[in-house]
């Protein structure tokens, strides 16, 4: 929340060039939070003095006041958001946290249109803090948001701050094993299907195929992008068949995208396990609902979601919180490869 100073002193934002911070920072401090490093604490106090800065008391008294909920804010299209199983996961993580405190949990679906709202709604102070469970580079307005209350992020922020708190999963390690695995069954013309090229989780899986490949001596036989919904790794599927590559592999970025390969493998009668090897990633229900079954790359989605809480509350209590999180993935190995 904006605390007004009193007439005639210096501007939080003033404060918060000094230090060396950024605004929410210094909110942070002046209501008495300690979800603050030390050393941000020390250099916003400093400022504080130097500037004479006097926060409104009004402003302050409003600021402190607990509503005992936070938000679950996520940033997809309601279709994404409903289709894709990893976000049941994660939210099943996050509530399991939250339902053994005394917080509430409002959920919030974000998409691009409804994010002015989300903000405004944050803004008036309904909840204590947020956790964001997915989110683009071009979710500029979650920024925005955590100058107003803690958050905690679900994957990397596009841009690391040195407040940010987020939990993710070692996207690069998982890449890079899911690749090894199909390396190791003697595949050599091994395609991929990349994630988003907006998200971290698209960009780092990515990454790990590329730097597996190039230790194995290897050059991609073909990469396009997806965005993990099955109808993006069906027209992927489809432009990498249409350009005339033949993969024996493939490394698919999510399983959703996997079952959409599937189907764009069978339209040119190319059989997937048999003719050509699929890997996915996530270990969802639709792994395993898949013919041949999916070998895929398994990420802690439900852990995932208990830590996010479990950090946020640790922030809101004023507990020391880690930063980054990084979970482990490992391959699950059924009949597709």
């Amino acid at each position: 929340m904006e605390l007004a100073p009193a007439r005639g002193t210096a501007t939080i934002e003033e404060v918060a060039a000094r230090a060396g911070v950024s605004r929410s920072t210094v909110s942070r401090v002046v209501n008495g939070s300690t979800a603050v490093s030390p050393a941000a604490l020390e250099a916003v106090r400093r400022a504080i003095d130097d500037l004479q800065y006097v926060p409104n008391r009004a402003a302050r008294s409003l600021a402190s006041r607990q509503t005992r909920a936070i938000a679950l804010i996520i940033p997809e299209q309601t279709d994404r958001f409903f289709g894709d199983p990893f976000f049941a996961s994660i939210v099943a993580g996050i509530g399991e946290v939250v339902g053994e405190s005394d917080y509430l949990m409002n959920m919030l679906i974000a998409s691009d249109d409804a994010s002015a709202k989300a903000l405004g709604y944050l803004r008036g102070g309904s909840v204590d803090g947020a956790i964001v469970a997915s989110h683009h580079t071009s979710d500029t307005f979650l920024e925005r948001i955590a100058d107003v209350v803690p958050v905690v992020y679900g994957g990397r922020p596009a841009r690391v701050r040195a407040e940010d708190y987020y939990v993710d999963v070692d996207n690069v390690a998982g890449g890079r094993a899911a690749t090894a695995h199909l390396i190791a069954r003697g595949h050599r013309r091994i395609a991929a299907i990349s994630g988003p090229p907006d998200m971290a989780a698209g960009i780092d899986r990515l990454q790990g195929f590329r730097d597996e490949m190039a230790a194995a001596g290897l050059a991609p036989a073909a990469v396009e992008d997806g965005d993990f919904t099955e109808r993006g790794g069906a027209l992927a599927m489809s432009r990498i068949l249409g350009a005339g590559v033949r993969p024996d592999a493939l490394f698919v970025a999510s399983d959703l995208m996997a079952r959409g390969a599937y189907a764009a493998l069978r339209e040119r009668g190319i059989e997937p396990g048999r003719d050509v090897a699929v890997m996915g990633f996530d270990d969802s229900s639709v792994a395993t609902a898949l013919i041949p079954a999916l070998t895929t790359v398994r990420q802690p989605s439900r852990a995932q979601g208990r830590q996010m809480a479990s950090v946020l509350l640790d922030v809101l209590a004023g507990r020391p919180a880690v930063h980054a999180t990084i979970l482990p993935t490992e391959v699950v190995a059924r009949a597709s490869a």
